[in-house]
C-alpha cells in the first residue's frame, strides 16, 4: 500500500485557488487494485485540477492515453484509447464520509486526500462494457445491424389491407381450435 501514498494530494497546505496534479497510471498502478481480469495495464496519465474555497474543494480528474484489454470474442489483448473527464466535490464538515459517489466529506484538519481509488473507478467507468478488437470491430457492425437504417415505405392502403388481413386470420385461428384445447376445456366445466 506504500505505492498508492504517491496519489496523495497535500490538501492542508493548499492556498485558495487553483491548483494542478499529475499523476501516471500504467501497470503498477492497477497491480494494486488486483484489476479486473479484462484490464491488464495500460499507460495513462491522470491530470486533476483543483479549486480550493473556503468551504469546498472543486476536483476534476482528467484521465488520458491507453489501457491494455481482453476482447470479448477473440480474447486477444489490444489497445484501447481512453479519456475521461469527471467531477468530484470534497466539502468540509465534522467527518470524513462519502455523501454520495461525487461528494465527499473532509474535516478542515484533513491533512492529505488519496486520489487512487477514483481514479481506478473513473477508468472502470471509462471502459465500454463490450470490449471488440478494432479488427472485429467492422464484423461486429455488419453482424448486429443488419438491415438497420433501411427504411421501408408503405402506403396507407398496403398498411390498411395488412392490418385487415391480420384481422381474418386471427378470426380463422380462434375458429380452428386444437382438438386437445377442447377435451381440456370440458375438464375445466
Amino acid at each position: 500500500m506504500k505505492f498508492l501514498r504517491n496519489y496523495n494530494i497535500d490538501v492542508i497546505k493548499l492556498k485558495e485557488g487553483k491548483h494542478e496534479f499529475t499523476f501516471p497510471v500504467d501497470r503498477e498502478f492497477f497491480e494494486n487494485f488486483e484489476a479486473e481480469e479484462f484490464l491488464h495495464g495500460g499507460k495513462l496519465q491522470a491530470t486533476i485540477h483543483l479549486n480550493k474555497l473556503t468551504s469546498l474543494i472543486e476536483a476534476t480528474f482528467e484521465i488520458d492515453g491507453e489501457v491494455t484489454l481482453t476482447c470479448d470474442r477473440s480474447l486477444e489483448n489490444f489497445n484501447f484509447p481512453l479519456f475521461t473527464s469527471e467531477k468530484v466535490i470534497y466539502k468540509y464538515g465534522l467527518e470524513e464520509m462519502e455523501v454520495t459517489e461525487d461528494v465527499f466529506m473532509i474535516t478542515r484538519d484533513t491533512p492529505n486526500i488519496n486520489v487512487a481509488q477514483l481514479i481506478y473507478e473513473f477508468i472502470l467507468l471509462a471502459i465500454p462494457a463490450k470490449r471488440i478488437h478494432p479488427d472485429y470491430l467492422e464484423e461486429m457492425d455488419d453482424e448486429d445491424f443488419e438491415g438497420e437504417g433501411e427504411l421501408v415505405y408503405i402506403s396507407e392502403e398496403e398498411f390498411e389491407d395488412g392490418l385487415s388481413e391480420e384481422k381474418d386470420n386471427s378470426l380463422e385461428s380462434d375458429q380452428k381450435t386444437d382438438p386437445r384445447w377442447e377435451i381440456l376445456k370440458k375438464l375445466k366445466k
